[in-house]
């Protein structure tokens, strides 16, 4: 079989070269162009649109407000679930598959088509709760699209620097995402989202004509974030390039045998499997917390679209600045560290939220219409915004410095397998709490929980990561 040769040197590639400098402004192209999916999508504007349109739908069934509020989070919780399932289940045969296969740019196009169509189906989510069903599976094709095309692009990471460096392009492209989201959280709110009097954040009726009586201008937000993702993933693909591998035969088959040595030797991988383990457990409260802080703050504190929307700028803004700077300590610190407290204050935060309603703080009472709530929650937000990106950030650092240098997709893979072997498992518990409970407030419990067996966990993981004895003797 004819050696495919690769059009770059061996990783790592110089960083202060222009072509190693165009090529991380590429890969933080990517982060830029996806981040929508999360900001506006998942947390702000979308999700938060979705609950209210279920919940009303609900009402409008006979059920009253807390048992339709409860049964529209439940409704949203279990699309995160079976979505998070169909992605545990692919996502580590897809990775093999790919490194198997010697490419992985393919798999960013594929899952990008994915992407697009899914964002682009939501405008057909109407305020009567028409299309209900439809969105929510439009809206789990696109996140399957947005989660896949991270798998691959992460995978590209150890081949943009030196050891030393990764932490702060991980870090820095965390930053430059979050920066998207915010921008593209601005721009909607400013030009299209319609607040209760039917004109935008800026006092304007919803652009390009739409309709704000049909909510048309919050509606847009997924054709919006498809034309964002199709516009800024053209730097990605004119400035990112990838060194070819040789590919090897075998097709499914060989790619689920890989898959199943490697899983036989984690035994053997002490630091590694304590890692990944950790890993899927923070990792899944952190991501169940993004995707319920918007639906918390519509359903509990009965927050507008436009209130969230500026809770979401804020949170971003505070995310792309904290994790700027947490890249640059965890050049200093290595990535450790700083999972371990941002774990912690997460943590702190979901008990705070815990005890709060719009009448009490942890059993203090309030004055009738009092603002503390607002305030509070917003600062709630801007904590876990920043603490989620730093966590994010350092975790993948982590994760590059447990990958062996000859197989990052497989590394990378198997980050993904743990990361998603149980992201059903965040939305599953809060949807059970939700529905058993029948309090949307006390359905955030089971996370604090996640986070602090993932912060159990990291006891056995090894700083250096491969440096682990047990792991070098394997």
């Amino acid at each position: 079989m004819k050696t495919i040769v690769a059009r770059r040197p061996l990783p790592p590639y110089d960083s202060s070269s222009p072509e190693g400098r165009r090529s991380i402004w590429g890969w933080w192209a990517f982060d830029w162009a996806s981040q929508p999916y999360f900001t506006l999508g998942l947390t702000f504007v979308f999700g938060p649109y979705f609950a209210n349109v279920a919940s009303n739908y609900y009402l409008g069934t006979g059920l009253d407000e807390v048992a339709a509020d409860a049964q529209a989070q439940s409704l949203w919780s279990l699309g995160q679930t079976l979505t998070g399932v169909v992605i545990a289940l692919c996502a580590p045969v897809l990775g093999a598959m790919a490194d198997n296969a010697g490419r992985r740019m393919p798999w960013v196009v594929l899952f990008s088509v994915f992407y697009v169509v899914g964002a682009a189906g939501l405008w057909f989510l109407m305020p009567d709760g028409g299309f209900l069903i439809g969105a929510l599976i439009c809206f789990g094709i696109g996140l399957i699209g947005a989660e896949f095309t991270t798998i691959f692009t992460n995978s590209l990471l150890p081949e943009l620097g030196r050891k030393e460096e990764i932490g702060r392009i991980s870090g820095s492209g965390f930053a430059v995402g979050y920066a998207g989201g915010v921008t593209a959280l601005f721009i909607m709110l400013l030009l299209f989202v319609e607040q209760d009097n039917g004109r935008t954040l800026a006092g304007v009726a919803p652009m390009l004509g739409l309709d704000p009586h049909t909510l048309q201008g919050t509606r847009f937000v997924g054709p919006f974030m498809a034309l964002w993702y199709v516009i800024f993933m053209i730097p990605f693909a004119l400035w990112v390039r990838e060194v070819r591998r040789t590919p090897k035969p075998g097709g499914v088959a060989r790619a689920l045998g890989d898959l199943a040595a490697l899983v036989r030797s984690l035994p053997r991988k002490r630091s590694l499997t304590a890692y990944l383990a950790s890993s899927m457990f923070y990792r899944d409260a952190l991501n169940a917390l993004y995707a319920f802080g918007g639906t918390y703050a519509a359903l509990v504190l009965n927050w507008t679209i436009t209130q969230v929307g500026i809770f979401g700028i804020v949170a971003a803004i505070t995310s792309a600045i904290a994790t700027w700077l947490g890249g640059r300590v965890d050049e200093r610190t290595g990535p450790k560290p700083l999972v371990i407290w941002m774990i912690l204050v997460l943590m702190g935060v979901c008990l705070f939220v815990l005890g709060m309603t719009r009448e009490s703080i942890w059993g203090l009472g309030l004055a009738v219409g009092s603002g503390i709530p607002d305030t509070a929650f917003f600062i709630c937000g801007a904590i876990i915004g920043g603490a989620g990106g730093v966590l994010q950030a350092s975790s993948r650092t982590l994760m590059v410095r447990h990958a062996e240098p000859d197989k990052p997709t497989e590394a990378f893979g198997l980050y993904a397998l743990s990361g998603k072997a149980t992201a059903f498992l965040g939305p599953g518990l809060i949807f059970l709490t939700t529905s058993t409970l029948g309090d949307t407030r006390l359905g955030m419990l089971p996370l604090f929980g996640l986070f602090a067996l993932g912060l159990l966990l990291l006891w056995w993981v090894n700083p250096e990561g491969r440096t682990d004895p047990l792991e070098a003797a394997a």
